[in-house]
C-alpha cells in the first residue's frame, strides 16, 4: 500500500518556505525599499519543487509606497531563492514568483462597509 506522502512533504515545504522567506526579507537582505509592513501569506510549490508562488500582502494607507514595497520583494526574487538555498534542506529551491494578494484589504474594507451599514441601522 502506497503512502501519500509527497503531500505531506509539499504542505510541510510550503510552510518552511513561508517562514524562511518573511525572515529573509525582514531580517537579512534589509533592503531599504521595504518600507511598508508586509506578510507572506502562503507559498504554493509545484510537485516537481520547479516554481513557487508567493502570496505577499503588503500593509500601507498609501497605494505608491505599497506598490513600491511590493516591487522590491518581487525584484530581489533571486536574492531571496539564494538565501533560501542556504537554510532549506531540500535538494532543488524553487524559482519565487511573487503575486501580490489583496484578500486581506478587501475583507478589511468589507468589515469597514458592514460596520458602516450596521451603524446606519442603529440609527
Amino acid at each position: 500500500m502506497r503512502r501519500n506522502n509527497g503531500v505531506n512533504r509539499n504542505d510541510r515545504l510550503n510552510g518552511e518556505f513561508q517562514k524562511e522567506i518573511y525572515e529573509i526579507i525582514s531580517r537579512r537582505l534589509k533592503n531599504p525599499l521595504v518600507t511598508e509592513m508586509f506578510s507572506i501569506l502562503r507559498v504554493d510549490c509545484s510537485r516537481d519543487l520547479s516554481s513557487a508562488k508567493v502570496y505577499v500582502s503588503v500593509y500601507s494607507k498609501n497605494e505608491e509606497k505599497r506598490k513600491i514595497t511590493f516591487d522590491a520583494i518581487k525584484a530581489d526574487a533571486k536574492k531571496i531563492r539564494f538565501e533560501l538555498a542556504k537554510v532549506i534542506r531540500a535538494r532543488t529551491v524553487p524559482e519565487l514568483n511573487f503575486i501580490l494578494d489583496d484578500s486581506m484589504e478587501y475583507g478589511d474594507k468589507m468589515d469597514r462597509l458592514f460596520k458602516s451599514i450596521n451603524e446606519g441601522e442603529k440609527k
